[in-house]
């Protein structure tokens, strides 16, 4: 049933449901605002989940394996993964390490 469901139809499910658990029509929350940050968080955390390694998460969004982990420290990803036991993201500390790395300019 969510298979035949396009994108849009199952954020606007997500939302309506959402709105009927609190008892309220969501009235003061931001959503437009943070619509941007919502989709990248719920794409980079798709793209991790079915990939194999972060260089293939990062071919997969069409973007450096650096851009990658930058993005991956901002939405801190490797939190949500923890509990879901991503290997590549959980038992390596190299991903923050390079984008640290690239970010101050070292090698």
């Amino acid at each position: 049933m969510l298979g035949n469901l396009t994108l849009e139809e199952l954020i606007g499910a997500k939302l309506e449901i959402s709105s009927k658990t609190l008892k309220s029509p969501l009235y003061g929350t931001p959503i437009w605002k943070h619509t941007r940050e919502l989709v990248e968080d719920a794409v980079l955390k798709f793209a991790v989940s079915v990939t194999q390694c972060p260089t293939e998460a990062a071919m997969f969004l069409g973007m450096t394996p650096y851009k990658l982990y930058s993005l991956i420290k901002k939405y801190q990803i490797y939190n949500y993964f923890k509990s879901r036991k991503k290997k590549y993201l959980v038992d390596s500390s190299i991903g923050e390490e390079n984008a640290s790395q690239k970010e101050s300019g070292g090698s």
